[in-house]
């Protein structure tokens, strides 16, 4: 029932099956973990294995980075124990409001999230609320300047778009410029298009209280 502890059962079940309390897959992340982060262009991948690194213990971590997030999930087996938020459905937007409402419910707890471009064009006024109430929400908007979820869609049914069909999916004509929208909004912002850049900006940002941005440039 909704009063019932749910990860508690589950831990339960799990010492009465005598289940591992590090499986394999857990095992092979944190290889991962153990490994450098190339140095450099910030790259979807590192941008990934960055956040599994640096995330603390009991993020909330919200997942709108569609097709740069993929390279998250593994890495992020090996981070501190956390709480995942996903896209449940077809519709984009969620990831704003859903962190601010994750800050709103669990404000000892540090919110990240890990935004694409394209779904935030939707539900930006989230970030006027995040500075309007002090939370602490971590932005990291992966800018690829594209939907590049419906281009991918597009590939899987097998349709090659003209020019004009092709430009609807283009975020860079003109380029948005996210740092510029978050200080309009009352949030605190940054670039980073290095791995470096962006390893000093999330731990700043997540050192700090209050809302921030980070615009990666991938």
């Amino acid at each position: 029932s909704p009063e019932d502890d749910v990860p508690a059962a589950l831990e339960d079940l799990a010492d009465a099956l005598g289940a591992p309390a590090r499986p394999a897959a857990a095992a092979a992340a944190a290889l991962d973990a153990d490994a450098e982060v190339p140095e450099g262009a910030l790259t979807p991948a590192a941008a990934s294995a960055l956040l599994a690194r640096m995330q603390p213990e009991g993020a909330v971590v919200v997942d709108e980075a569609a097709t740069t997030g993929l390279g998250y999930f593994r890495p992020s087996a090996a981070s501190p124990r956390h709480t995942l938020l996903a896209l449940t459905g077809g519709s984009i937007g969620m990831g704003p409001p859903l962190a601010t409402g994750a800050a709103l419910a669990c404000p000892d707890r540090t919110v990240i999230d890990f935004q694409a471009d394209g779904s935030a064009m939707y539900t930006l006024q989230a970030l006027w609320t995040q500075a309007r109430e002090g939370l602490h929400v971590v932005t990291l908007l992966c800018a690829n300047r594209s939907y590049r979820i419906l281009e991918v869609e597009q590939q899987r049914a097998g349709v090659r778009p003209g020019p004009k069909a092709a430009s609807l999916t283009d975020l860079a004509r003109p380029a948005v410029d996210w740092t510029l929208l978050a200080r309009g909004m009352g949030v605190p912002a940054s670039r980073a298009e290095t791995t470096a850049a962006l390893r000093d900006a999330l731990g700043r940002a997540l050192a700090e209280p209050g809302p921030h941005l980070i615009e990666m440039i991938l």
